[in-house]
């Protein structure tokens, strides 16, 4: 990805309307990665422009209101209620006030960003008709946030210039400002919006008890719990405690020797978390592994991958000891640890225990951020993509699977592969989709899963 993002607004005349809208009137365009977003044509004169004509102000005031969420949040829920206020939060089309919005959504992985241009919903009556590629481009976090606030700074400047001192986009700025200046703040703000809250929507109270939990399981792993809370009715209440993950991992974890688990003999050639995307850092990771261990293109055994992770194969063939919300390896102490695995299925227990391994090798070998908890959620982070990418490749490599193949990617082949690989057909359709090998349409095992597998994955 080349990494830009830009939001620009050039002036024009607007006789009427407040006085915010008329400071701040002019032709919106945005580009990702040198696409153009907001192209258009009005309708009636079938004249194509970079954008539509909109004063800054009002989406000024939804970039900054919605920052946190936008920045931190990750994927969309699944509930209709939630996935509803997830859409006014990410999706540019609610700003409102009487205009019409490109049909673009913002969102992120927590490292990285995501800004998908589509069409008008409906064209029909729009008077400017967007003529999004139906394409999502990726940039950093941080480009995100430069381009953001160039907006931002570039309207309150109008605003200034019209004499407009006192706005409420000036009373957000400034609050915006001050929590992203002070850590506490910035935390408490983090992690409201991982778990899907506006500012201070959720009980301060017992956000605040949440975030205690970080001293015992880590900063980020609490964040990673929090991401995956997220996708639940109401994220606050169901979001997982330390005390949780202790019960689980004693009630149905299963013993770990941490001295005997896989290491990397030298991580020379894998990136740290955030260098490139989370596919490729998985896959990559992978490489490493298989390459060390002189796997080539050959299946794992259930001992083998169980000793890579510390522990005795009954993990993975004990699918009645289940976790009841999410799979996680549990640091104790003196070397020794407990993991618990989610899924009841042999093929799923194998993928969330190669998930695991990928994380601790991240965490603690290439980018030296070790912590007690290393959980694999259902969320669509950069970490949980990172895993699945890393299970996938390790289990079965695509290279091998593409050979197998030959050419013959139906369903019966597709079984026939993930039977040798001991992975699910999913993992197999997955890989597919991701190396352009099949249509997403055409693999109705991961349709509507979209987020969490078909990340291009083509070099």
């Amino acid at each position: 990805m080349s990494d830009e993002l830009t939001i620009s607004l050039t002036p024009e005349v607007l006789d009427s309307g407040s006085p915010e809208e008329r400071a701040t009137f002019g032709l919106l365009a945005m580009t990702a990665n040198d696409r153009l977003l907001t192209q258009g044509v009005e309708t009636g004169s079938n004249v194509v422009r970079h954008g539509p004509y909109v004063p800054g102000y009002p989406l000024a005031e939804w970039l900054v209101w919605n920052w946190w969420r936008i920045r931190w949040e990750a994927g969309s829920p699944l509930e209709a209620n939630a996935a509803s206020r997830w859409d006014f939060a990410h999706q540019m089309q609610t700003v409102g006030d009487g205009y019409v919005w490109p049909n673009i959504t913002i969102s992120s992985d927590g490292i990285n960003a995501f800004v998908h241009s589509r069409q008008s919903l409906n064209p029909k009556v729009a008077l400017f008709r967007y003529l999004g590629t139906d394409h999502r481009e990726e940039v950093s976090a941080p480009a995100l946030e430069e381009a953001v606030d160039g907006f931002v700074l570039d309207v309150l400047s109008r605003l200034e210039n019209d004499g407009l001192q006192e706005t409420n986009l000036h009373r957000l700025w400034s609050d915006l400002t001050t929590e992203r200046d002070e850590p506490e703040l910035t935390r408490y703000r983090k992690l409201e919006a991982r778990l899907g809250y506006d500012p201070d929507e959720a009980d301060e109270d017992a956000l605040r008890r949440r975030l205690s939990d970080a001293a015992i399981l880590g900063e980020d792993a609490m964040g990673e719990l929090a991401a995956d809370a997220m996708l639940e009715k109401d994220p606050l209440s169901s979001m997982t405690w330390s005390r949780d993950i202790s019960e689980a991992a004693d009630r149905r974890g299963f013993d770990a020797d941490l001295s005997s688990g896989l290491r990397l003999s030298n991580s020379a050639g894998v990136a740290k978390s955030g260098a490139v995307e989370a596919w490729r850092l998985g896959r990559q990771l992978a490489h490493k592994v298989r390459a060390q261990e002189n796997l080539d293109g050959d299946r794992i055994s259930n001992e083998r991958l169980a000793q890579y992770a510390g522990t005795s194969a009954a993990v993975i063939s004990a699918t009645g000891q289940r976790s009841r919300n999410i799979s996680f390896a549990l640091d104790q102490c003196d070397g020794h640890g407990r993991i618990s695995l989610r899924s009841k299925w042999v093929t799923g227990r194998r993928f969330e225990l190669a998930r695991l391994i990928g994380d601790r090798l991240a965490r603690t070998q290439v980018s030296k951020q070790p912590e007690n908890l290393y959980p694999a959620t259902r969320s669509f982070s950069y970490r949980q993509k990172m895993q699945r990418a890393f299970a996938a490749e390790l289990l079965s490599p695509f290279n091998a699977v593409d050979e197998m193949h030959g050419g013959d990617y139906s369903e019966e082949k597709q079984n026939e592969i993930a039977t040798h690989f001991k992975v699910s057909a999913m993992t197999i359709q997955a890989q597919l989709v991701n190396h352009g090998r099949l249509r997403l349409e055409d693999a109705p095992d991961i349709l509507g899963r979209g987020a969490a597998f078909s990340v291009p994955q083509v070099a």
